[in-house]
């Protein structure tokens, strides 16, 4: 039987993902039913929209919206800002009843819903106004076209899905520019096997990637491990990043290590970079394996029952002093008067 809420409630979660999905590197944001993309100039086409302004100022452009199905489809458009997924560092976008501070407030489609007829594509001009208290910096968005529609998703559970599409927006506001990255709560968590030499040991180094500054960085990052007397177990550049940090973000990222030391101590440093900025940040580890823990933790507690027994063995008994006996003391009598004759 469908639950109705069900079709309610997840096609606002399955928005971001298809916003995040749609939209790939040097090409019109494409689901393969329609796309969305900046119309194109007297020189070339744009794959995204790169827009300059000072706060203050107002400007305008236009966005593009092919369909290609044999149906009409009719979308609903908006703006909305961009931020990193907590998953991957994906770029996605907000949902439409999500509070907007940047390109999402300040762009407006001159149209908040359009029909497009099957193989054809409607132009749609939008303005941006950039408030005067505007902080200076990048400020990413994306024009989104939402089919409202919602459709029934595969699999035993009746759910509903609602696709949406975005033109990325990369707005740069004018003033100062300041690059920053920071690498913050560095961890790192072993897998031993029970007995060591038997079994491959790995490590888990997860991190947070932050953007601290108001410019979007394309980041880098290195992944250095040392051991006893300073030896080098790793040294990797890391692959698994997101190509864009956006402006105060925070990105929660995970490294596995394979063939970790079993047992060794020193610690991991991540350092990251982008061009303007560079930071590092390290964490301490110690490993063990299971076994020697336990079976050191065992001769402890061993050794520490037999010094207690033989401290006991070797005290001294003390004799016990008799209790003083009670010495009656002396009464004096007193004499009784003799008789007088």
């Amino acid at each position: 039987m469908r639950k109705p809420y069900v079709l309610l409630l997840l096609p606002a979660l399955l928005q971001g993902l298809f916003l995040a999905a749609a939209t790939v590197p040097a090409h019109a944001a494409d689901n393969g039913s329609w796309s969305v993309y900046p119309v194109s100039t007297r020189v070339a086409a744009r794959p995204y929209f790169y827009l300059s302004a000072d706060p203050g100022q107002t400007v305008t452009d236009k966005v593009v919206v092919a369909n290609k199905t044999g149906e009409p489809l009719t979308f609903r458009l908006y703006a909305a800002d961009a931020y990193n997924t907590a998953r991957d560092g994906g770029f996605a976008v907000r949902t439409a009843t999500e509070r907007m501070r940047g390109v999402g407030a300040w762009a407006r489609p001159a149209k908040s819903r359009i029909t497009v007829p099957g193989h054809t594509k409607v132009t749609v001009p939008f303005t941006l106004r950039v408030p005067e208290g505007a902080e200076p910096g990048d400020h990413p968005g994306a024009i989104v076209a939402l089919d409202e529609h919602v459709a029934q998703g595969a699999g035993s559970l009746a759910l509903g899905v609602r696709r949406a599409v975005g033109a990325r927006v990369y707005l740069r506001v004018g003033g100062p520019t300041l690059p920053a990255v920071a690498v913050e709560n560095v961890r790192l968590t072993h897998h031993q096997p029970l007995v060591p030499g038997l079994g491959d040991s790995t490590a888990t180094v997860s991190y947070t990637l932050h953007n601290t500054g108001n410019v979007t960085l394309d980041p880098k990052v290195e992944l250095r491990a040392r051991g006893v007397f300073g030896r080098t177990l790793l040294a990797r550049d890391l692959t698994r990043i997101p190509a864009e940090l956006l402006p105060g973000q925070r990105v929660r990222l995970s490294e596995p290590w394979r063939g970790a030391p079993q047992l060794d101590w020193g610690d991991v440093t991540l350092t990251a970079s982008a061009t303007g900025t560079r930071e590092s940040a390290s964490a301490s580890f110690l490993a063990l394996p299971w076994l020697v823990v336990a079976v050191v933790f065992a001769a402890g507690v061993a050794a520490g029952a037999l010094f207690r027994a033989r401290r006991g063995r070797a005290r001294p008994s003390v004799p016990a002093r008799p209790s003083p006996r009670a010495v009656p003391t002396p009464s004096r009598r007193r004499s009784s008067p003799s008789a007088r004759p």
